[in-house]
């Protein structure tokens, strides 16, 4: 999802269109899904014609309709996201709630994307015992894909090792660690195309061992689900491994929180809208803290921004969303945005920044 976030948000053109919806994953009420879909095409395409000619207003609605129609709405997750204009037509599946809303504008609405990468966990499962190993990619509590051939890998040594009588112990560790030297290696491979974490599902002993053959340690979170594995159902795994990863993140959101608390104690903390707009531009701005569910039409004059009320929001020169502008102008810059449960940023009104200096 990263590669596809700098790609969108580098695209600067006429009428953009984004298209946001919460979806259900699961019937009948994922039945409603494909109707509000259509209900916002139905938005997009009434303001559509109101910007444009008939013929570039019916080339967009067009690609909209098209991209509608390849959706199968039984895969759907929590949310729906989709981008359009003349040299685009892409959707995304999202497992964070959303506001249902139409964007049109010079960008596309990439915060929701953004909001995802920070609230979503995309990693791998390793599943491993003695006699064989899994890789199964995860998005939170749920199985995305497992990885295909070489994987399962069964052991070829297992034979051996079970002929081998007790003195020969050593030479069984051995032979497991060389399944464990094989298996490490594929993973790699895997890993080379996607870059995400890996939490390993086995036992204490086995996850010792197999931590000290692998090649690359980076990646790999510190702790193991620990359990053999070889009987349990792998959406059972990945729904008790999202248990130890989600408690991973709730210990990162801490550790940014102390973050924000340290700025503003060392007075490198911005609260004022035009101060954090004008600190971005500056390349000042390290981290946008902003809470979740916040969203503020605003217009840039003269470049200070002014926010207006809601029912602007679809006006000629009014930006639909001043954060999503300001987050996606402070990532041009190498900054980054933690997004905050509601409640945490009260006293600044909901958004805040931390300076490099």
């Amino acid at each position: 999802m990263n590669t596809s976030l700098k790609k969108l948000r580098d695209i600067v053109a006429d009428h953009c269109v984004t298209i946001i919806l919460n979806t259900h994953r699961a019937g009948p009420d994922n039945e409603k899904d494909p109707i509000q879909l259509k209900n916002l095409i139905r938005e997009a395409e009434s303001r559509l014609r109101e910007e444009l000619d008939k013929q570039s207003a019916d080339r967009l609605v067009e690609k909209l309709e098209k991209m509608a129609a390849e959706i199968d709405h039984t895969y759907n997750l929590d949310s729906l996201i989709l981008f359009a204009n003349e040299d685009i037509a892409e959707f995304y599946r999202l497992a964070i709630p959303v506001v249902d809303r139409v964007v049109i504008d010079r960008t596309f609405a990439t915060r929701d994307l953004i909001r995802a990468i920070h609230q979503e966990s995309n990693y791998h499962v390793l599943i491993l015992t003695r006699s064989r190993a899994h890789l199964v990619e995860a998005l939170n509590d749920g199985v995305m894909a497992e990885a295909g051939p070489p994987f399962p890998m069964d052991n070829p040594y297992m034979e051996e090792a079970n002929r081998m009588n007790q003195p020969d112990a050593i030479k069984q560790t051995t032979l497991l660690k060389e399944f464990f030297n094989n298996v490490d290696k594929e993973v790699n491979k895997v890993r080379t195309d996607r870059r995400i974490p890996i939490l390993v599902c086995a036992t204490d002993e086995n996850f010792h061992a197999y931590m000290e053959v692998a090649d690359d340690k980076r990646g790999f979170y510190d702790t193991n689900l620990n359990r053999d594995g070889s009987d349990d159902n792998v959406r059972k795994i990945v729904a008790d491994a999202w248990e130890l990863v989600r408690e991973f993140r709730k210990k990162t959101m801490r550790s940014r929180a102390d973050e924000l608390k340290r700025a503003v104690g060392a007075n490198r903390f911005l609260s004022d809208t035009n101060d954090i707009w004008r600190s971005i531009q500056e390349g000042r701005v390290e981290t946008i803290f902003i809470e979740r569910g916040r969203f503020q039409p605003a217009v840039i004059e003269n470049g200070l921004i002014r926010y207006v009320s809601e029912d602007r929001r679809e006006d000629p020169g009014v930006v639909d969303d001043i954060y999503d502008e300001m987050i996606e102008e402070n990532l041009r810059f190498g900054g980054d945005v933690v997004f905050l449960p509601k409640g945490e940023l009260d006293k600044f009104n909901g958004l805040g920044a931390t300076t490099r200096y």
